[in-house]
């Protein structure tokens, strides 16, 4: 595994490309996938101890629980049983782990269409 190189951190996805854009991206994805929901996960930007993920746009399915979502993402990040991970909501909500994803986009998406996630490795309230 390469060592950790400050380059390697990637700016937003919402600094990266611009709301009109975004919003093209989303009406392409709904369109194609009408049973999936678009969802952009990224790492807390002082997390130091978490790799990144090698994608941030994932599609999940509205009925696929946070929980689940949760697990999934503890396996990409290959993080052991005893480590946390916690995940914010559109930067500063936390939800129930049984709430569907369908429930947690349709109350916390963005204007842009996407349901952002930002992961770390500790409480970012504290």
């Amino acid at each position: 595994m390469p060592p950790y190189e400050k380059s390697m951190e990637i700016t937003p996805f919402k600094q990266r490309k611009c709301l009109a854009t975004r919003k093209d991206e989303v009406c392409t994805i709904r369109s194609k996938f009408p049973n999936k929901l678009p969802v952009i996960v990224e790492r807390y930007l002082r997390e130091k101890r978490l790799p990144l993920l090698d994608k941030t746009k994932f599609l999940v399915p509205h009925e696929l629980a946070l929980g689940q979502f949760l697990s999934l993402l503890r396996s990409k990040i290959a993080l052991e049983a005893s480590q946390a991970l916690y995940l914010l909501i559109s930067g500063k909500n936390m939800s129930c782990l049984s709430a569907s994803m369908g429930e947690v986009y349709s109350q916390f998406r963005d204007p842009d269409g996407f349901l952002y996630i930002t992961y770390a490795s500790q409480d970012m309230f504290g």
